[in-house]
């Protein structure tokens, strides 16, 4: 069982998943960085470029979600180098600080409420995130070209992508496809027919969509949010 909560931190999500049988429920992507916990360990999840399927028995996991481009400020490194990785945070933060982190996490009744009140002490501690870069996300997220959105915040293209790469883990149209492909599918599983999903997200049709879906998630549309329509 998987559940969500907005969290405390602007722009982040607290989540956690209960094991639910022996199925392994894919992660897609969506731009952003997560702090995890998974029974006694502390991690960290890069920005994916394609699902991650978790290997090993079914497992409880917490994790706070953040924002595309705040998670490397938090957690003090950049996008890039986590990038399709899941890494052990005692590889980024010294190690005596992760195990007394990790034992309170342990020790809480609700694992993801601990993590949450990590991440609220290391963003008082860190210096804000980019404001141009939240800027650039609110705008991807609402489908404006990438180009259009770079001369509206005066970067020039190299600029652009080299704090995109520092920030998000990839270059702004990575970001942009992916950030797309997320609309599309909350479309489609709100119920909207896949033609009309397509057009509304910005897809030039139907099997472009389509094709976009596989290509991040390694499933089909109707794998992921039920039959065609």
């Amino acid at each position: 069982m998987y559940e969500e909560r907005a969290s405390r931190l602007t722009g982040a999500v607290v989540w956690h998943r209960a094991p639910e049988g022996p199925g392994v429920a894919r992660v897609l992507p969506d731009g952003c960085m997560d702090l995890l916990w998974n029974e006694g360990r502390l991690l960290v999840a890069g920005p994916d470029t394609r699902a991650y399927a978790p290997s090993g028995p079914p497992a409880r996991w917490a994790g706070v979600r953040f924002r595309p481009g705040t998670g490397p400020a938090l957690l003090g490194v950049p996008a890039c180098e986590l990038r399709d990785r899941r890494v052990e945070l005692a590889d980024l933060w010294p190690a005596a600080e992760v195990r007394r982190l990790c034992a309170r996490v342990d020790a809480a009744p609700d694992p993801a409420a601990a993590l949450e009140q990590i991440a609220l002490a290391r963003a008082a501690d860190v210096p804000a995130p980019d404001p141009l870069l939240d800027r650039l996300v609110t705008a991807l997220e609402e489908g404006r070209p990438v180009a259009e959105t770079a001369d509206g915040l005066g970067l020039g293209a190299r600029q652009l992508h080299r704090r995109s790469v520092a920030a998000f883990g990839y270059g702004p149209k990575t970001l942009a496809r992916i950030l797309r492909m997320r609309r599309a599918l909350a479309l489609a599983r709100a119920g909207l027919p896949f033609a009309t999903t397509a057009a509304h997200a910005g897809y030039a049709d139907q099997p472009h969509l389509a094709r976009d879906v596989r290509q991040l998630t390694g499933m089909t549309l109707g794998e992921l949010v039920g039959p065609v329509r």
